[in-house]
């Protein structure tokens, strides 16, 4: 038999606890002992080891450190100890492992941090008297002393319940209060929903309505919230982001070009009869150069500066990958209690019976509706006070709250009660559903206050048209507004033993109340927006299907031809059967933790990548489950933020489309690096091959091909990650899901470029071995020397070619000055390299003349001469 079947008494023999006195320090020890302490198990820290191991298992970072090992061994074989190239691709590594992992430890900080500020305290009756204690010091057996406003430590049993409600959506999605009743009773050993366990408080719920004593039967892991934890254990792997896979894809195919490549050059050298030796060096080189050694560095640095931004439009990425998945989601599955919605129950609409007004509080207060909410704001027990920070609080049921809100700004309770003092109340009850005040008018008459359900009311009234009051009760329940009847009865006298009944007879309808949890502000504009852009918002969540149709017809999720499913209909569906409609589904209502797992999962078959909003602890295992999990940091659970991947410290829908724009921005950023280095790369490997068959010899040396990978594209690179977006990403659909990097015309573009940069090299090394200039005798030392300088100039160059569809001259300089700074500091190293002549030497450089510094000039310039006359031709051929 489960806690909540379980009888007072017989809960409180089981565990040995006395409701008068408590534990005693002995019990709470001994407790403490057999069921632990009142703590979520933590997620075990990742050892700095395991995180460096983790950054090492990136393909191209693999093949970098096997280009690493294959340049030492040709170092060897050189006889030379320089390895400069071996450690400067090491240290590239090195870089990238701790700016990723420097990322990562600043995103947990910062968690941390939000952890702390939500730590809270508990009163539990110890030795007979109350003591105010931390949490996570509860135990089982502990009575826990329930007040209005406190929050709940652990999952307890009922003593006693006096007009008890308790506000659930963190653990079940429910929005409006529980009723608890200490005495129910429940059929046999049958079980029933968490939101129906009326005889139980449970951990993370917070008590909004009156009072009660209650012992505790689990803490922990053993709580429910703690056993939705524990579901999390289940979808521990991290599957790879789109991006991972697409440079672990492109990492695969760079390795299968340089072996063939090295095949190739190695098969072409022994048939020329090159020396072995240097062809094997050759071919290595060509292999080590094909890979792009700054990209996995560049990319971090990339995410990482996404980071910053998303943090400033208050998100924190707890997982670098994280900001680039954003940019390739196309479904956000979002919890709607608090997400979506403000969690702020407030008055929408008000009818006034006697001049059959109806308003709309966001229009103002109407003095009809003034009439209606100040009599129902008398008739509550709402507390109002002022907190630390100055601010007016609140505390009370949420519908009684939002009646005290709208009227707030016109007249305080405090105001209303002084005029119009309370001298007798009978409280609501779950039985009666209907709640009344009296109060003493200011011409020393009274009047009794009475509100409730228009179903208990209307067959009660004395007075009022109840025909047309059931009409505007319809209009509101078709709204999915929670409707409260206000009623009157004006006396001169009280009776000697006044009574319940006679305060609610010759009732008069005074009007009605709508009360919904409005949406955020926000919320319909950033529907519209991430529609627009090709990604589809689903709202998934615990409340009734009624009000999330309402909500989410409001703010343009559910449109026309979408259908709503709940989690019983949800039930009835095999796997199969919601793969084939999950689609058409754009409202789940009524649904458990596990059910939001299945339509993570159901949406990701689909091939989606899909982005899961929420906060409460029912939302945890499909956070985790998702492409992306975003949490809220303000009103989410510790359990919530650890398995999500985002934390958004302003609880803000719209912030979560900010950062898809910028993910977006990041993946645009990303191709655009992809293009312009393996323009070089590829154009390098071109070159060579041509060279070789041609019976030129290897246009390039080893350190050459190093120089122009770090310094020549490495360099300008770098200063790619920092580019503003110069086109509207927002505007396009999401990359799809399986699409390589080198679709939407990026393969196109690479392949264009290298051709070019190919064909200007190769002019270079033509011209320096056939063609005396300036004095200076041919050889292949010079037309190496031009095709270095050639190759190096045409990829900096290049750097403001990839910018944009549009001319390079169209760019300002403060868009990105430190891209121009960088191809500047590149070409001055370039130029120094090849003209300093003791450092000629070390490059395997000789001097030029001028007249081929001209010839290099104007080869150099040709690339962009052509690119530019296409740019005009076809823009859309330059689109990323």
């Amino acid at each position: 038999m489960q806690a909540f079947q379980k009888g007072v008494q017989a809960t409180l023999k089981a565990l040995g606890t006395k409701p008068d006195q408590g534990l005693s320090e002995n019990q709470v020890e001994k407790s403490r002992q057999e069921h632990g302490k009142n703590v979520f198990v933590a997620e075990k820290k990742t050892s700095l080891a395991k995180k460096i191991l983790l950054s090492l298992k990136d393909v191209a970072t693999i093949i970098l450190l096997i280009a690493a090992g294959i340049s030492s061994v040709a170092t060897y074989l050189e006889g030379s100890n320089n390895y400069f190239e071996s450690l400067l691709v090491i240290g590239i590594v090195v870089i990238n492992s701790a700016l990723s992992i420097f990322q990562e430890g600043k995103a947990e900080s910062s968690l941390a941090a939000l952890k702390d500020l939500n730590k809270s305290q508990v009163k539990v009756l110890r030795d007979g008297q109350p003591e105010l204690i931390d949490s996570d010091d509860v135990v089982v057996g502990d009575i826990l002393l329930l007040e209005n406003g406190r929050s709940i430590a652990a999952d307890a049993r009922l003593i006693e319940a006096v007009e008890l409600q308790t506000e659930e959506s963190a653990l079940t999605g429910e929005s409006l209060p529980v009723e608890k009743d200490a005495e129910a009773t429940f059929e046999g050993d049958k079980d029933v929903d968490l939101g129906e366990r009326v005889t139980m408080v449970y951990r993370g719920t917070t008590v909004v309505n009156g009072h009660g004593l209650a012992i505790v039967t689990a803490v922990g892991m053993a709580t429910e919230m703690g056993k939705i934890a524990s579901l999390l254990n289940n979808e521990n792997s991290t599957p790879l982001t789109p991006l991972q896979r697409r440079l672990a894809q492109l990492g695969r195919n760079i390795s299968y070009l340089a072996i063939i490549s090295a095949i190739v050059v190695l098969t072409l050298g022994i048939a020329q009869g090159m020396d072995l030796k240097h062809i094997f060096l050759t071919a290595i080189s060509l292999a080590v150069a094909i890979v792009p050694e700054t990209l996995p560095v560049i990319v971090t640095m990339t995410l990482a500066l996404g980071v910053q931004r998303i943090a400033k439009k208050h998100a924190i990425i707890r997982r670098l990958p994280a900001v680039e998945t954003l940019g390739t989601t196309n479904v956000i599955a979002s919890d709607k209690t608090g997400t979506l919605t403000q969690n702020k129950m407030t008055v929408r609409q008000v009818w006034q019976a006697s001049q059959n007004q109806l308003s709309a509080t966001a229009d103002g207060i109407t003095p009809e509706a003034e009439e209606v909410l100040s009599l129902a704001a008398m008739s509550t027990n709402v507390t109002v006070a002022e907190d630390e920070d100055g601010e007016t609080r609140f505390d009370g049921l949420p519908t009684e709250v939002a009646l005290v809100r709208a009227i707030d700004p016109i007249k305080s309770r405090e105001d209303l009660l002084t005029e119009y003092p309370v001298v007798d109340q009978v409280p609501f009850n779950s039985t009666k559903k209907r709640m009344t005040t009296v109060h003493q008018r200011p011409d020393g008459g009274y009047i009794a206050i009475t509100k409730g359900a228009f179903d208990v009311l209307a067959p009660m009234l004395a007075k009022g048209d109840v025909a047309e009051a059931e009409k505007v009760n319809q209009t509101f329940g078709r709204q999915a507004l929670r409707v409260l009847t206000i009623t009157k009865h004006v006396f001169d006298q009280l009776p000697e033993e006044p009574t319940q009944e006679f305060y609610e007879s010759n009732l008069e309808l005074v009007g009605l109340v709508g009360i919904i949890d409005p949406p955020r502000l926000e919320s319909a504009a950033a529907v519209a927006q991430a529609r627009q852009a090709g990604v589809k918002t689903v709202m998934i969540t615990g409340d009734h299907v009624e009000t999330a149709s309402a909500i989410a017809r409001e703010i343009g999720i559910l449109q026309p031809g979408d259908k709503t499913l709940t989690g019983a209909e949800l039930a009835q569906l095999s796997d199969a059967e919601l793969d084939k409609n999950v689609k058409d589904y754009s409202v789940y209502a009524r649904v458990t933790p596990t059910d939001k797992i299945r339509i993570i999962k159901s949406w990701q078959r689909q091939d989606a990548t899909i982005a899961m909003t929420g906060d409460g602890v029912n939302d945890a295992p499909a956070l985790k489950a998702a492409n992306v999990g975003i949490s809220m940091g303000q009103t989410g659970t510790d359990v919530a933020r650890g398995a999500s991947d985002i934390v958004l410290t302003d609880d803000n829908f719209a912030t979560i489309i900010s950062a898809i724009e910028e993910g977006r921005g990041v993946y645009v950023k990303v191709r655009k690096t992809i293009n312009f280095l393996l323009s070089a790369n590829i154009s390098e490997l071109i070159a060579i091959l041509i060279a070789m068959i041609l019976g030129w010899g290897s246009p390039l040396l080893p350190i050459h091909l190093l120089f122009i990978n770090l310094v020549a594209d490495g360099l300008p690179g770098f200063a790619l990650s920092r580019e503003p977006m110069l086109t509207n990403v927002m505007d396009k659909a999401p990359m799809p899901k399986n699409a390589s990097l080198f679709s939407q015309g990026v393969g196109r573009q690479i392949a264009l470029n290298a051709s070019l940069f190919a064909l200007v090299t190769l002019g270079a090394i033509w011209l320096g071995q056939n063609v005396a200039m300036g004095g200076i005798a041919t050889s292949e030392e010079v037309g190496q020397t031009m095709a270095f300088v050639v190759l190096s100039l045409t990829s900096i160059i290049h750097v403001f070619n990839i910018r944009s569809e549009k001319s390079l001259f169209s760019i300002r300089y403060g868009a990105n000055p430190s891209l121009v700074n960088m191809a500047i500091l590149a070409t001055l190293i370039t130029i120094a390299v090849s003209v300093i002549p003791g450092v000629q030497g070390l490059f395997g450089l000789v001097g030029l003349s001028a007249s081929h510094w001209l010839i290099i000039v104007l080869l150099t310039v040709v690339p962009t001469i052509i690119l530019e006359i296409l740019k005009k031709i076809s823009p859309k051929l330059f689109q990323v």
